[in-house]
């Protein structure tokens, strides 16, 4: 039965896609940059200096600074002074130890660090300014900035800039280019690089003498690479502080300061007769430390997001064994069964009608010939403005056993309550006027009712018009979804929901119930939970099979879906008391109601969470990574979908296009739910709506 009736909203929740889609990019930003400083290295033993092949540029000191018009300008430390200068840092177990070297001898050193390192452990680089040392650019992620275009290299030197002015309130003046060693392996690529640092004010500064210690030769070769040269002549010498394991490179700075007495430690600055690094400009200062927290906010939603996105798949696989198990149980049980038919009583159909001229008739007609004996059928015109009625009433002339009830448009609950009063049997069918019943649909539905605890049986609803490709999903959807939900719920004693579209309930259960609820938008989860606290059991008949229209138009399915999922919560929570009760009621409260806010209203929201943390791993995680979890689960998805097609007696090919529903469909049915839960927290209200509907329910039966 399509949706209608009076209901009116106080006003429609606005749906706030604009502020969704803006958390969405900020979080999504957050963890790019996260991803991106988390890429941050440094030279390895696995790793050597990248080249460009080109032809060197002379170069006969490492402090360099390359002018506009390409000229070199070189300069080196005076006799008797050695410039230490680290790389890499500042690494929280490496650094520490070094500054206690340093400090143990009194000598200074220079800092070449890594922007995203100096905004993981700034006290670091607030005790090396603290204590003397120079702190220069190493760039913000260690990449080779020669094969980097020129606003890449720019950023990254900025960064990092902005990095340490927020740190320290000092503006770098030192910079040192990933992967450079001693002037004469400078090359035409590098020395653009060079020539770039300068535009933005910086020194470049390589080394006279290059220890090669990432390559982690032991303390006794370092020590010679770094005291090689002439005796006495100044010198700038390179190590490394973070990037990997040193420990060889800090019992190599202990040998060098220990035997160093004719040596003055001293910074490149000093060396040079250079002033003092100015203070960091205000806009840096802010620049940086927006840079911080953001780089830190970002680094703790990637690692919050990794442990929710590997809860909800644990939790998506739990459930998909528990499925599993459960339809094959119930499957099995359901064969036992099968042949037992028996005449259980007389049975009232309910059809509540509003505007149903497109199915109505195709729906009676269904009705009347069920090989169940003693069918009565009751329709209700509630108030439709078409021809329903009349095509009713024709019906009539050849139908005794068809009743027709008018009444003003009152609403789906109404006219289903108007429909109970007006019938007759014991067992009582509630269908909507746009499905059409198997002949052995209404005969295998009421079976279950051969047990006296039975208050309640739920047919199984299949989709008409699954042609297209959104009828398509939603086919899948009501097979592999509902129907598998609903093994389990029968198995559990747990069904929150009988549908609309073939439920069958006894009269006492209906009567103990109060009647069709009216005060949500989901009347049928709204009974059937009620029918569950009352003592009933609700149960599954697999083989009660009716065919029913789905939404032809997204715009159709939006509105049924965010119709069901508002009325879904308004219904759980009106039971929410359920959780706490004794007996049938708290089996359902204790399980189904439990479930439903996991899986169906809690668990959707976080769904924008591994949406973003997937296109998270596409960019800064291992593609064959991210490429296994994702053709794995949907692998086991469409096993999982055939598995339930075959239970169905369904064909599996439309198991194709499975993969497609992964990426379009779960992601609408996750925004309903966003909607949804906005709606509620607003205290928005949903009214009902008609759906256009075009008789395709018969075309397939």
């Amino acid at each position: 039965m399509a949706p209608h009736g009076t209901r009116r909203a106080r006003r429609e929740p606005r749906a706030h896609w604009l502020l969704l889609l803006l958390a969405v990019l900020v979080l999504l930003g957050e963890l790019c940059l996260d991803g991106y400083a988390a890429g941050a290295g440094g030279e390895a033993p696995h790793a050597s200096a990248p080249t460009s092949g080109q032809a060197p540029v002379g170069a006969d000191a490492p402090v360099l600074r390359i002018a506009p018009d390409g000229g070199v300008g070189a300069a080196g430390m005076p006799a008797g002074t050695m410039a230490l200068t680290f790389d890499d840092g500042p690494d929280p177990r490496w650094t520490p130890q070094l500054l206690d070297l340093l400090r143990q001898y009194h000598a200074h050193a220079t800092f070449f660090v890594i922007g995203a390192q100096v905004n993981r452990y700034p006290e670091l680089v607030r005790r090396m300014v603290a204590e003397g040392h120079e702190v220069g650019v190493h760039t913000f992620t260690h990449p080779d900035l020669s094969a980097e275009p020129e606003w890449r290299q720019r950023l990254e030197l900025t960064l990092t800039a902005n990095a340490i002015a927020s740190a320290t309130g000092r503006a770098p003046r030192l910079m040192r280019p990933p992967y450079s060693s001693t002037p004469d392996a400078l090359d035409t690529a590098s020395t653009a690089v060079l020539r770039t640092a300068a535009g933005q004010g910086y020194l470049a500064v390589l080394a006279d003498r290059d220890t090669r210690d990432w390559e982690r030769p032991g303390a006794d070769a370092i020590v010679r690479a770094a005291l090689a040269g002439p005796p006495g002549a100044g010198s700038v010498v390179m190590l490394h502080d973070g990037g990997g394991e040193r420990s060889q490179t800090v019992e190599a700075t202990r040998r060098i300061l220990a035997g160093g007495q004719a040596t003055r430690f001293i910074t490149v600055p000093a060396g040079l007769d250079l002033p003092q690094a100015p203070a960091a400009g205000r806009r840096a200062v802010v620049y940086g430390t927006a840079l911080r927290w953001s780089q830190s906010a970002g680094h703790v939603l990637a690692i919050a997001i990794r442990w929710i996105v590997a809860a909800a798949l644990a939790l998506a696989l739990v459930r998909l064994a528990v499925q599993l198990v459960a339809a094959r149980t119930h499957a099995r049980r359901s064969r036992q069964r099968a042949g037992q038919r028996r005449y259980l009583g007389s049975v009232s159909v309910i059809v509540p009608a509003y505007n149903e001229a497109a199915n109505i008739a195709q729906t009676i007609r269904s009705l009347a010939a069920s090989d169940y004996p003693h069918v009565e059928i009751v329709v209700v015109d509630d108030g439709s403005t078409d021809t329903t009625a009349d095509i009713v009433q024709r019906l009539r002339l050849h139908m005794p056993a068809l009743l027709l009830v008018r009444q003003a448009n009152a609403g789906k609950p109404a006219a289903l309550n108007a429909g109970i009063a007006a019938s007759h049997g014991e067992l009582l069918v509630l269908v909507d006027g746009d499905t059409v019943f198997e002949p052995d649909a209404l005969g295998r539905l009421v079976q279950p009712f051969a047990d006296p605890e039975v208050g309640a049986v739920s047919g199984n609803t299949k989709v008409a018009n699954r042609d297209g490709l959104l009828g398509r999903w939603q086919h899948l959807e009501y097979v592999v979804g509902f129907n598998l939900d609903r093994r389990m719920f029968d198995l559990g004693e747990c069904m929150p929901t009988i549908p609309g579209a073939i439920g069958a309930f006894r009269r006492s259960a209906l009567r103990d119930a109060g009647g069709v609820p009216a005060d949500t938008l989901a009347e049928d989860t709204d009974l059937t939970m009620a029918v569950l606290r009352c003592g009933w059991r609700a149960v599954y008949a697999d083989g009660a099979v009716a065919w029913t229209e789905a939404p032809g138009t997204v715009r159709q399915w939006w509105r049924q879906r965010y119709r069901w999922c508002f009325g879904t919560m308004q219904a759980a929570w009106k039971h929410r008391a359920a959780v706490f009760e004794r007996g049938a009621a708290g089996r359902f409260g204790r399980r189904g109601l439990l479930y439903l806010v996991l899986f169906q209203m809690l668990l959707p929201l976080f769904a924008p969470l591994v949406d973003v943390y997937a296109l998270y791993g596409a960019l800064f995680l291992p593609w064959t990574q991210v490429a296994a979890v994702w053709f794995g689960f949907t692998a086991l998805q469409m096993a999982t979908t055939a598995y339930a097609l075959h239970l169905d007696g369904e064909p599996v090919s439309s198991v194709w296009s499975v993969p497609l529903q992964q990426i379009v469909y779960r992601q609408l049915l996750y925004l309903v739910v966003v909607q949804g839960t906005v709606a509620a927290l607003l205290g928005g209200r949903q009214r009902w709506r008609p759906i256009a509907r075009a008789g395709l329910a018969a075309a397939r039966r």
